[in-house]
């Protein structure tokens, strides 16, 4: 089929990929504009923007796709379906429905759980034992249209937000490649979503990323393992310098007892409200990702020291 691809993370090049493979003709790419990254701040195009450019696709890179010019271009391109995957804006309908047949997202849950922004990160947040991916057509509601296809995907014990997205992005470029084959031939069913049990995903706000021990130890280890790696779940280490910002990137909680924010051994053994929780991968400020092992050997954390 002709097709265009709306996308912008790591997470949407899995399905590009895909689509490529499976021989359909992307007409156009649209992603998000070129961004600052790095530790130079160098504006750079999008993971989805660089796959298409280095597979010789057009890219197109709106401020809005709201404008009206955007939605004739769009329009103009003849497509029979259009693919969005992480794209990062809200789409119109009259851009929806210009294709023959439709648009589909590719959305990273079993929904009406977590519609919106975050869906990896809060579901290992909620504690869901189960999450998937699914292919739904695009309706102007928020992650309301009709349900095409699901791939249902377990919520490991020691799962990361960085582990699940890698394992709901290849779940998802098989499915939407399966999907658009039944589109193509006209066999998909699309059924609505349940008007039960709907959940919203926020965005992850940075006020929301700092680490309060007082929480009991279940609750934060599945905030560190849900922000993990970015934006990364943070506390303040004192030093002979001054507090210094390290992330928590992988824990466990444990069964033991102590004042919330006090290290209980030299290994990392934090008490909270309920239990402790065992730091595993940290990464200190301005530094790289370590294992907790090999970060205490340059910053030795002895019994008894604060965390704020």
């Amino acid at each position: 089929m002709r097709l265009a691809f709306l996308g912008t993370p790591d997470f949407a090049v899995s399905a590009l990929s895909a689509i490529v493979a499976a021989g359909h003709e992307v007409a156009c790419v649209y992603s998000q504009p070129p961004a600052p990254r790095g530790r130079g701040q160098e504006l750079k195009p999008s993971p989805v923007h660089a796959f298409a450019e280095a597979h010789g696709i057009p890219v197109r890179t709106p401020v809005s796709m709201r404008d009206p010019a955007e939605i004739e271009a769009f329009a103009a391109l003849g497509l029979d379906a259009a693919v969005v995957v992480a794209f990062g804006q809200i789409l119109p309908g009259a851009l929806l429905e210009a294709p023959r047949l439709g648009s589909y997202n590719v959305h990273a849950s079993l929904l009406p759980r977590w519609r919106g922004a975050a869906p990896i990160q809060r579901a290992i947040m909620a504690g869901d034992k189960v999450t998937g991916v699914q292919v739904m057509r695009m309706t102007e509601g928020l992650d309301e249209g009709p349900v095409l296809a699901t791939a249902t995907v377990r919520i490991d014990a020691q799962e990361t937000a960085a582990t699940l997205h890698d394992r709901l992005a290849v779940a998802g470029a098989e499915l939407i490649v399966k999907t658009l084959a039944e589109i193509e031939a006209g066999t998909a069913v699309a059924v609505p979503q349940a008007e039960e049990g709907v959940t919203y995903a926020k965005k992850i706000s940075p006020k929301f990323t700092r680490l309060d021990w007082a929480k009991d130890g279940p609750t934060l280890d599945r905030k560190i393992r849900g922000l993990s790696p970015f934006p990364g779940a943070w506390f303040e280490l004192p030093t002979e310098k001054g507090p210094v910002r390290v992330k928590a990137l992988l824990s466990a909680f444990e069964d033991g007892a102590g004042e919330p924010g006090v290290t209980l051994d030299d290994r990392l053994l934090v008490g909270t409200g309920d239990g402790a929780v065992r730091l595993l991968r940290v990464q200190r400020e301005g530094k790289g990702p370590q294992d907790a092992d090999v970060f205490l050997r340059g910053n030795p954390v002895p019994k008894g020291v604060r965390l704020a």
